[in-house]
């Protein structure tokens, strides 16, 4: 009998809340990547300029911090589930009603700070779909988190057809009313059939006598917690890397490769399926071959690969074809080697008992360092469309360095548990 696929064997087994959580995410992730590719050009056409697009991204984030910061607390104390329904709800399906609806910086502005709201949900969601998984199959589960925003590849080329029928303005317009409806859809669904996970349910019944602003409170002890333990540190500078470059990406590339590359606006989709898709398929091939105890080779192999991408990019000629689609082959198998390695590696190295209130701390202190980037890659835009991209260069370096001495403490750390484990059987 021939032996199945190993990501499609963890599909089929999945039980539980990891089963809802990862079959559930088409439902968001098709929408969002939908019109994700047209969301900086949709404000350009609708007046605002480079800096303005800036500021609204740099606002959002700040505002992220707020509710980075209160996400662990509401997260224990409503549990996971709940807390992921009515958020998810605020920071998604209102925002996708404002944006279809938006007319000038004003509306982008608001709906940015709403938005903010989803990373109180970034919080809970993560929690809820890992708690009760298996640790080892935690790679493949976030693989298949990420392929299932990659099925909206297949659907990208509709995207392209309705801006070059409507126009930029009319098109995202209808895609912003297409998440609102999926979004939703997806919320309800996944608060139906899944269930709060034991330590959800243990930190619910801990945190009933106490308020969200007491356990705030707490947090001194925990950044305690995070500042001891340098494996926790490293992992975080890594996602902190990706981070910003995935926010200077998703901001910059379309106006990029539109302006300086001049690709025509209904044709932006086509490179975003082009690497959506490449990713895909590499999911399949490259991730089963990853395991998250030997993450040096696979992450430092995907930061090299992405600085060569980047060159290619930034040194792309107008009406380049060739060399943009290199430069969109070698970013997507870099990002699958990064990506699922990051969020196991972020997961795997903190204290399982304030997963909810670490994470938290970790998200306050990336946005806070994140934040001013969208202003800054705003104002190098405006000076030449390839200067953000120079940043994203220094920090693939800075986060292969990262990646070099988390394999080290880690090493470290296994080498004193099994010296621990061996003179303890004396």
């Amino acid at each position: 009998m021939k032996k199945r696929h190993p990501m499609v064997d963890t599909l089929i087994n999945l039980k539980g809340n990891p089963k809802v959580c990862v079959l559930t995410e088409p439902l968001w992730g098709i929408p969002y990547n939908l019109y994700l590719p047209y969301a900086s050009i949709y404000m350009h056409s609708l007046g605002l300029g480079d800096v303005q697009i800036g500021i609204i991204t740099s606002i959002g984030l700040v505002f992220q911090i707020l509710f980075a910061l209160l996400s662990g607390a509401i997260t224990d104390k409503l549990g996971r589930r709940k807390t992921t329904f009515i958020f998810d709800i605020i920071a998604w399906s209102i925002p996708c009603l404002i944006w279809a609806f938006a007319k000038n910086f004003t509306y982008f502005l608001i709906a940015a700070i709403i938005n903010s709201v989803h990373r109180v949900t970034a919080n809970s969601w993560m929690c809820l779909m890992v708690e009760d998984a298996q640790e080892e199959k935690l790679v493949h589960i976030y693989s298949w988190v990420h392929i299932s925003g990659l099925i909206a590849a297949f659907f990208a080329p509709i995207a392209g057809v309705f801006v070059g029928k409507f126009s930029v303005v009319p098109a995202v317009r209808i895609l912003y009313l297409i998440a609102f409806v999926m979004m939703t859809l997806k919320f309800v669904i996944l608060y139906i059939f899944s269930h709060e996970t034991k330590q959800g349910q243990r930190r619910i019944e801990e945190t009933k006598d106490e308020s969200v602003f007491s356990l705030l409170k707490q947090y001194g002890d925990v950044f305690k917690i995070i500042k001891n333990s340098p494996e926790t540190l490293l992992a975080f500078g890594i996602l902190l890397v990706m981070s910003i470059v995935n926010m200077i990406n998703n901001t910059f590339w379309p106006l990029f490769i539109t302006e300086k590359v001049g690709i025509p606006v209904q044709n932006v989709s086509l490179f975003h399926l082009l690497r959506s898709a490449t990713v895909l398929v590499l999911f399949f091939i490259v991730v089963p071959k990853i395991n998250v105890e030997r993450f040096k080779y696979p992450l430092l192999t995907g930061f090299g690969t992405f600085v060569v991408s980047q060159l290619l990019l930034i040194s792309t000629p107008f009406k380049g074809y060739a060399i943009l689609v290199i430069s969109t082959l070698l970013e997507a198998l870099s990002l699958s080697l990064i990506n699922p390695l990051t969020d196991s590696l972020t997961v795997i190295t903190v204290d399982p008992k304030e997963r909810a209130r670490i994470m938290a701390i970790l998200h306050v202190i990336m946005i806070g360092l994140t934040s001013p980037f969208g202003w800054i890659a705003g104002l190098l835009s405006e000076k030449w469309r390839g200067l953000p991209f120079v940043v994203n260069l220094i920090l693939f370096v800075i986060g292969a360095i990262f990646t070099y001495y988390l394999a080290i403490v880690l090493e470290r750390k296994n080498h004193k548990e099994v010296k621990f484990s061996e003179e303890s059987l004396k």
